[in-house]
């Protein structure tokens, strides 16, 4: 009796979403060289997405364009695939996040003034935790808080960079009117306001003040994240309380006793 072909289609995609799960979740060796090679595959094109204003007039520029989204495209249907339930994920905010990115790069002729917010797909990755995957879990808890601070401002810096420069530098095109608008960004956010560069107009203003804002908001969040005490990760077996300091004898939380590890064991 021959075996129905849509059984045996439907077990080789339940096979493809354990594999692709695998991949995307694992932490087996294979699924941790494959997290580094996505993760170093993004930055690259974040790296794109930062000299996209000093490229933008390049005669290939479409071509890498229209290369990255069929990229992107293929590791959110990827990603998705490995989601056990899809829906729930399509709510993420990081995920909305890349979807839009993709829209952006699909249709660049509508949507070139808006192209400032692919940057954000550094927020994505650090926000979803897919960029911590290859890390222990002691390292997580060592160095994602700091990272993700630092991360943080850096999206603000390239975003708030290119949106100055996309509404108020185009009449000096490519390299140096986005060091100019990147600069003015650094300065405003740093409050050194050395006044060789001001952003003209009242709507001008509004977005340097917006600048400083956000701006000390993350300087201090990352201050923050690096003066906290370490805490290594160790979930409290009663209360599941995942942080605690590295000495801990009883769980803050529940009075629970934990026996936590050396950092050598």
């Amino acid at each position: 009796m021959n075996p129905d072909p849509k059984s045996a289609t439907d077990a080789s995609f339940a096979r493809l979403r354990r594999h692709l799960h695998f991949l995307y979740h694992g932490r087996a060796r294979q699924a941790r060289l494959f997290q580094a090679c996505v993760i170093t595959i993004d930055l690259l094109i974040i790296a794109f997405f930062i000299a996209t204003p000093m490229i933008r007039d390049a005669s290939a520029f479409l071509w890498y364009d229209y290369a990255i989204a069929v990229v992107l495209a293929l590791d959110l249907i990827c990603r998705g695939l490995a989601e056990t339930r899809i829906l729930p994920w399509l709510r993420r905010p990081t995920v909305i996040v890349d979807i839009f990115i993709l829209v952006t790069l699909l249709f660049p002729a509508y949507l070139a003034n808006l192209g400032f917010l692919r940057i954000l797909r550094l927020w994505s990755l650090s926000r979803s935790g897919f960029l911590w995957r290859p890390l222990t879990k002691q390292q997580v808890a060592r160095w994602r808080q700091p990272l993700e601070a630092v991360l943080n401002l850096v999206t603000f810096l390239f975003v708030a960079s290119g949106f100055i420069y996309t509404f108020f530098f185009r009449a000096s095109p490519g390299f140096t009117g986005y060091v100019d608008a990147l600069y003015f960004t650094v300065a405003t956010v740093t409050t050194t306001g050395f006044g060789d560069i001001t952003l003209p107009g009242p709507w001008g203003k509004l977005t340097a003040i917006v600048t400083m804002i956000c701006g000390i908001s993350l300087f201090v969040r990352l201050a923050q994240a690096i003066v906290r005490p370490y805490k290594v990760f160790f979930p409290c077996p009663r209360c599941a309380l995942q942080m605690h300091d590295p000495d801990a004898v009883h769980c803050k939380a529940c009075g629970e006793i934990l026996a936590i590890p050396d950092d050598g064991e």
